[in-house]
C-alpha cells in the first residue's frame, strides 16, 4: 500500500492531467484514457462502457454488502469570463487553476485515491465499487445512470461534490416542464377573448404562487421557477400558442410523479416533462456515513443543486473537497490542501464506517 503522501502527490498529478484534457459532456474518451491508466499503473483491472469506467476491491465479496464511490469527469464548456487559460493546470497561492478543477475533478481524485489506498485491503465489511461517470453535467443517458445494471445491488453511495468536505445529506430533485397554453390565432386587430398570451397569465400566477403542502426539514419546501416565455412572431399576429418552461426543484418528500399529478391537476395546459428521473435523494443523519463525518467535526445540510444523486436507488451522501459556488465560475480553482483533506477525510470516515 502506498504511503499518503505519495497517494496525494500522485492525485493531484493525474487532475492536473484531467484539467489539460478537454472532457465537455458526451465528448470524455480522453480523460477516460487518463483514468484507465491510472488503474492500469496501480495494478487495478477496471470495466469500461462508453466513457464510464469502473472497477472494484481486491477482494469482493458477492455475500457483502456494497459502497459505491462516485464523481464525475466531464464538464461544462467555459464560463466566457475566464481570464486563465481553462485547460492550463495552473498553480498559484495555493489554489490549482482550471476547467473542471472543482467540478468534479477534486472529488474524483480524491475518491480514485480512497479507492486505491483500500484496494487491497482484506476482510472489508463492504464490497467498494467506484465509478467515474461521463455525462453528469448534461444529465446524459451515458452517464452513471447507464452504468448501475452493471454492478450489484448497492447500499450506499459516496457522491463526490464540491461541499467543503460537510455532509449534504439531501439533495432537491429536477423537473423540467414544457408548458403549452392553446388560444386562437386571429388578426389583432380583431377582439379575441382567446388570447393564449393572457390564457398564460393565470398559468403563470399558480406556479408563481402554489405552495406544495409539505416541507423538508433538510431542503426546505419544493420551488417552482417560469423560466422562459415564448409566443408570436409579428406584432399583428395573435399566435395560437404561448409556450412556457418551468424549473421545479423537488423536495425528498415528494417524487417527480407526485409534483406532475400536481401540476396537470391544476395548470389548464399541455404539459411535456423532459424527464423524470432526477429524483430527490437523501440520507438518514443516523445512517453510518453521516455518523462517521459528524464524529469528525463535520455538518449536515441540504444541498439545492442537482448531482448523480438524482439516478441512485440507494442512500446517498453527497460529500467532497472543494466549494460548490466555485463551480461553473470563470477561473475556476480548488485549494491544494483541499485535496489533502478530502483524501484524508474520506479515508477516516470509511475506517470509522466500516469499523461500525
Amino acid at each position: 500500500m502506498k504511503n499518503i503522501e505519495t497517494l496525494i502527490k500522485e492525485t493531484i498529478t493525474l487532475l492536473k492531467s484531467l484539467i489539460e484534457t478537454p472532457s465537455f459532456s458526451t465528448e470524455e474518451d480522453q480523460t477516460a484514457i487518463l483514468i484507465e491508466n491510472w488503474f492500469t499503473q496501480n495494478s487495478i483491472p477496471f470495466e469500461r462502457e462508453n466513457n464510464n469506467i469502473w472497477a472494484y476491491n481486491k477482494y469482493f465479496d458477492k455475500d457483502k454488502p456494497t459502497l459505491l464511490l462516485n464523481s464525475h469527469h466531464d464538464t461544462v464548456k467555459p464560463n466566457q469570463g475566464y481570464t486563465n487559460n481553462p485547460f492550463e493546470a495552473k498553480v498559484e497561492d495555493s489554489k490549482l487553476f482550471g476547467l473542471g478543477s472543482n467540478d468534479a475533478g477534486g472529488c474524483l481524485v480524491s475518491l480514485i485515491a480512497t479507492f486505491t489506498h483500500f484496494y487491497a485491503e482484506k476482510n472489508l465489511p463492504y464490497n467498494i465499487v467506484v465509478v467515474a461517470s461521463a455525462e453528469e453535467e448534461n444529465s446524459g443517458k451515458n452517464g452513471l445512470n447507464s452504468v448501475l445494471k452493471h454492478l450489484p445491488e448497492l447500499e450506499c453511495a459516496i457522491v463526490g461534490e464540491p461541499t467543503l468536505m460537510q455532509l449534504a445529506v439531501a439533495e432537491k430533485g429536477l423537473l423540467v416542464l414544457d408548458v403549452v397554453v392553446k388560444g386562437t390565432a386571429s388578426h389583432a386587430a380583431h377582439q379575441n377573448p382567446d388570447n393564449p398570451i393572457y390564457n398564460a397569465m393565470p398559468v403563470i400566477e399558480w406556479f408563481k404562487t402554489y405552495q406544495f403542502e409539505k416541507i423538508s426539514e433538510v431542503l426546505g419546501p419544493v420551488k417552482m421557477t417560469v423560466t422562459q416565455i415564448n409566443a408570436g412572431k409579428q406584432h399583428n399576429v395573435v399566435p395560437a400558442e404561448c409556450h412556457l418552461v418551468v424549473d421545479i426543484r423537488v423536495n425528498d418528500c415528494y417524487n417527480n410523479t407526485e409534483i406532475l399529478e400536481t401540476v396537470r391537476a391544476n395548470v389548464n395546459a399541455e404539459l411535456t416533462p423532459r424527464s423524470m428521473h432526477l429524483n430527490a435523494s437523501s440520507i438518514p443523519v443516523s445512517h453510518g456515513l453521516v455518523q462517521a463525518g459528524i464524529a469528525l467535526g463535520r455538518t449536515t445540510y441540504g444541498s439545492p443543486t442537482l448531482s448523480d444523486q438524482s439516478v441512485l436507488y440507494c442512500k446517498s451522501l453527497k460529500l467532497g473537497p472543494g466549494e460548490s459556488l466555485r463551480s461553473h465560475s470563470a477561473d475556476e480553482f480548488i485549494y491544494l490542501h483541499e485535496i489533502e483533506e478530502g483524501i484524508d477525510l474520506y479515508i477516516k470516515i470509511l475506517t470509522d464506517f466500516f469499523k461500525n
